[in-house]
């Protein structure tokens, strides 16, 4: 990576935490938004860790004999809620069983309805904003990755290069925060930027 780069792609910090903002808020429908979506990617991640452990460990005892119907009944498990819905069986004889998978599919509905998927129109248009919220957020990340790294090392590097590209200050205010004429303001500058770009690379 080359310095121009580098600071090319820092400089962009401040734009891109405004586009995560504005993507954050874009509704999906239902009271959804973009932002709540990506939080629900993080929470399959949870529950796929939670389908490891017994269910015991989670699930009440109520919750349990749910379960328990559901397995005796179920022929396949599919990953979507939809296709969930769909597999839970609705014609069984024994009465205590037929109400309990009832409930499941009660249950499993009001997960459809409150992450707005009955109301979706354009899944294109929400997967591409999701996907540029989570690639913005892990260029940030970086960003900030590589600043704590130099902070370590370069705490007056790391300082200047924030004030400049994430807190947005101009040359007279970072003078004056850190004390420095305006002859050697941008000898500092280029030095951090280079010690930035080494360690970016």
């Amino acid at each position: 990576m080359t310095e121009q780069t580098a600071i090319e792609r820092l400089s962009q910090y401040r734009q891109k935490q405004a586009r995560i903002q504005v993507l954050s808020t874009y509704s999906v429908g239902a009271g959804i938004t973009v932002s709540r979506l990506n939080e629900d990617d993080q929470l399959q991640e949870l529950h796929a860790k939670l389908r490891k452990l017994p269910s015991y460990m989670y699930l009440s005892g109520y919750e349990q004999k749910i379960e328990q119907v559901a397995n005796a009944y179920m022929t396949r498990y599919p990953a979507g809620v939809r296709a969930q819905q769909q597999a839970v069986p609705v014609d069984v004889m024994d009465e205590e069983d037929r109400e309990l998978l009832h409930e499941l599919r009660d249950k499993i509905a009001k997960v459809i309805a409150a992450r707005g998927y009955e109301v979706r129109s354009d899944i294109d248009a929400i997967l591409t904003r999701l996907t540029e919220l989570q690639d913005l957020q892990a260029d940030i990340q970086r960003l900030d990755f590589i600043l704590d790294r130099l902070q370590e090392y370069k705490p007056y590097d790391a300082t200047l290069l924030r004030y400049i590209y994430v807190d947005g200050k101009n040359a007279e205010e970072v003078q004056s925060d850190l004390g420095i004429s305006k002859r050697s303001y941008w000898r500092k500058i280029a030095a951090a930027e280079r010690e930035y770009t080494n360690l970016a690379r």
